[in-house]
């Protein structure tokens, strides 16, 4: 029997018991849907987070002052550890080549409000060269200005969602918000950067000496505290340079001895997107694990299934043993319905599948645009993953049915 008559058999035999057999091709059907649906979201979700990283700069460092080690020593959000002096200093081209831009600030959690909605937004003390460390874009208004910065104006920046927040459909450049009580004119509105990171958009810039004059109340003029300094490298294979130089004139100020650990802590982009990436590739083999559970079990419904066929067809099984039906004939009459099951399931949930992704790729949930790219790969590993399990779960069935006695068939009732 060559291949095309056993394929005309396991149709009829497939046919003979259709709902049984649309029964065992739906678990197929899931456990594919499952592999390429949650590989193609994780793909996705992936591309998502690194491209959200690298818009705060592939080729820059931050040194700040909250490592988890020195928390205890916070006052009223912002260490003492790092000041706009220590700012200054890495600007200083002379003692720090590789260093190109310098870019200080400060975060702090307050209440804000508008009218009657009022939040607590992350609120963000800049200088405006921000703009060339991170991809902070305008969508209407103005930037916060060096003028604001000397003079310490009252002046706002909205992240997209605070906008949206606060204002609702209101347009709201020129009007007043209230932060931990004092009046802020808001002079701009960014451009949605989306993404998972839900704080990519809901933040409040203001310029940096008014949020350390006014709203952490350090009217000094020495040691002005902020709690994050931002450092560009002038290139990116200057970036470990500039790290070194960073470190060393930093030691140098806060008089750190050596052998003594440092008071501040530097955070290399580079180092973080590289763990970022080793912990989405542990993230997308939990959820190809998922789907792989469902294909397993769709490959015991495959076997339980031929287990029972081979039972039914006792009596078949032996009149084609009787007619001469060699033992490979028969195991390859199973596998061929076994595989035809598989295959259908796979086809069936790739197409699922691919209906799903294109549903739900470029919907936005509370700011997070989904990504579920659909690859050739993805559906050759799992057609070929399904194929495999369909095949090695009729295998055991196809030998039992070929290890038949011919005669004890025959009597079979």
């Amino acid at each position: 029997m060559n291949i095309r008559d056993c394929f005309s058999v396991a149709l009829q035999a497939l046919r003979a018991n259709k709902m049984r057999s649309a029964l065992t091709i739906l678990g197929i059907v899931i456990g594919v849907w499952s592999v390429v649906f949650l590989i193609s979201f994780g793909r996705g979700h992936e591309a998502n987070l690194i491209a959200i990283f690298k818009t705060m700069g592939a080729d820059t460092i931050y040194v700040t002052s909250a490592s988890p080690h020195n928390i205890a020593d916070q006052i009223g959000g912002v260490t003492r550890r790092l000041t706009m002096d220590d700012a200054e200093a890495l600007e200083n081209s002379s003692r720090a080549p590789s260093i190109a831009i310098v870019s200080p600030f400060i975060e702090r959690m307050s209440a804000v409000v508008y009218g009657n909605e009022k939040a607590s937004i992350d609120i963000m003390g800049m200088v405006p060269n921000i703009r060339n460390i991170i991809d902070y874009p305008i969508a209407r208004g103005v930037y916060i200005s060096d003028e604001d910065v000397i003079a310490g104006t009252n002046v706002a920046v909205l992240g997209f969602v605070s906008a949206a927040n606060l204002f609702k459909n209101e347009d709201p450049l020129g009007k007043t918000i209230r932060v931990e009580g004092r009046n802020f004119e808001v002079i701009g509105v960014l451009q949605s950067k989306g993404g998972f990171i839900a704080s990519a958009d809901d933040f409040i810039m203001i310029p940096i000496t008014t949020m350390q004059a006014k709203l952490l109340g350090d009217t000094t003029t020495q040691g002005r505290p902020v709690q994050t300094i931002a450092v560009r490298a002038v290139a990116t294979d200057k970036v470990s340079a500039a790290k070194d130089e960073a470190v060393s004139i930093l030691r140098q100020r806060h008089h750190i001895r050596e052998g003594e650990e440092n008071d501040f802590y530097v955070m290399d982009m580079r180092e973080i997107l590289e763990e970022m990436r080793q912990a989405l590739v542990v993230f997308q083999l939990f959820l190809a694990s998922v789907g792989a559970i469902s294909l397993v079990v769709g490959g015991i419904g495959i076997m339980n299934i031929m287990l029972v066929s081979v039972s039914e067809r006792t009596r078949e099984i032996g009149i084609r043993k009787a007619v001469g039906a060699r033992r490979r004939d028969i195991i390859r009459q199973f596998l061929v319905e076994s595989a035809l099951l598989s295959i259908s399931g796979g086809v069936l949930g790739t197409f699922f599948a691919f209906l799903c992704i294109v549903m739900i790729t470029g919907v936005s949930v509370g700011g997070y645009t989904v990504q579920a790219p659909f690859s050739i790969d993805i559906v050759i590993i799992a057609l070929g993953v399904s194929t495999f399990i369909g095949i090695s779960s009729g295998l055991y069935p196809a030998v039992r049915a070929a290890s038949m006695d011919p005669v004890q068939s025959l009597r079979y009732q």
